[in-house]
């Protein structure tokens, strides 16, 4: 399920108190039937930033959370190691935070919040800070990463085509206070979304969610994408006369002294 709505409306409190760090001041937040009241090793929560401890490598940042739960070090080790793996970075456990790129610090924050198995996976946009091309590669992984775990997923986003990208279904919030506007499902399969990405944001699930969104969304407008979309086809259609025309000078002749 992915939230979108406008800033300060309340998506990352909504997460926040999901994870038992906020309470609610009134209501109470239930996992699967179970009052959440504080902390909960039910859920992980990955943040905007990594939040890694900069004086232990990959291996022992994921490790952290076994270590506060009192698992040995055989079976952490044994944990670790697939967590690593699943995430492609089992080659650079030995590796400091700092040697590692943006990309690759959230891949060890999304292991670390999946160590102790959790039922659920809050993440509060946790590739917005990265390039437009890493962030594409980065959301097939995350659903490669969702088929593989079995994970419940629940993922704050401004982004319209992100959020149908990834999610069965789009909860569309209110300015503040924020309440809920609209729930859309989202009905195209995963190929249809693999092999559209660059046109999810001008079907009709988006249309559906920007009417509720009032334009708070990270995306160009339908009609800034079209304009995007028909200068990429120009472009691939370039007639070879317009290339430009031939040096009027034969660069493996003579050289000219005159």
């Amino acid at each position: 399920m992915a939230l979108i709505g406008p800033n300060g409306c309340g998506k990352s409190t909504l997460l926040r108190l999901v994870a038992g760090l906020l309470r609610p001041e009134a209501g109470v937040v239930e996992l699967d039937g179970v009052p959440v009241s504080g902390p909960d090793p039910r859920v992980g929560f990955v943040f905007q930033e990594p939040r890694l401890l900069p004086w232990r490598d990959a291996a022992g940042n994921v490790a952290y959370p076994l270590e506060l739960a009192g698992w040995s070090r055989p079976r952490r080790e044994d944990q670790v190691r697939d967590l690593l793996s699943l995430v492609g970075l089992r080659e650079f456990a030995g590796a400091r935070p700092h040697e590692l790129s943006g990309g690759m610090r959230q891949r060890v924050s999304i292991a670390r919040a999946l160590a102790l198995g959790p039922s659920v996976l809050l993440l509060d946009e946790p590739f917005s800070a990265l390039d437009s091309l890493t962030r594409e590669r980065f959301n097939s992984e995350l659903v490669n990463l969702w088929d593989r775990t079995a994970t419940t997923i629940l993922l704050v986003t401004h982004s319209i085509s992100e959020a149908i990208f990834l999610a069965d279904r789009v909860v569309v919030l209110s300015p503040r206070p924020g309440r809920v506007v609209a729930e859309v499902p989202v009905e195209l399969d995963r190929i249809e979304r693999e092999s559209n990405i660059d046109m999810l944001a001008l079907g009709r699930t988006a249309a559906r969610i920007r009417r509720h969104l009032a334009g708070a969304t990270d995306d160009p407008s339908p009609a800034e994408l079209s304009a995007e979309l028909s200068r990429r086809e120009r472009a691939r259609q370039i007639p070879i006369e317009e290339l430009g025309v031939p040096a009027w000078f034969d660069p493996f002749g003579p050289e000219d002294r005159s």
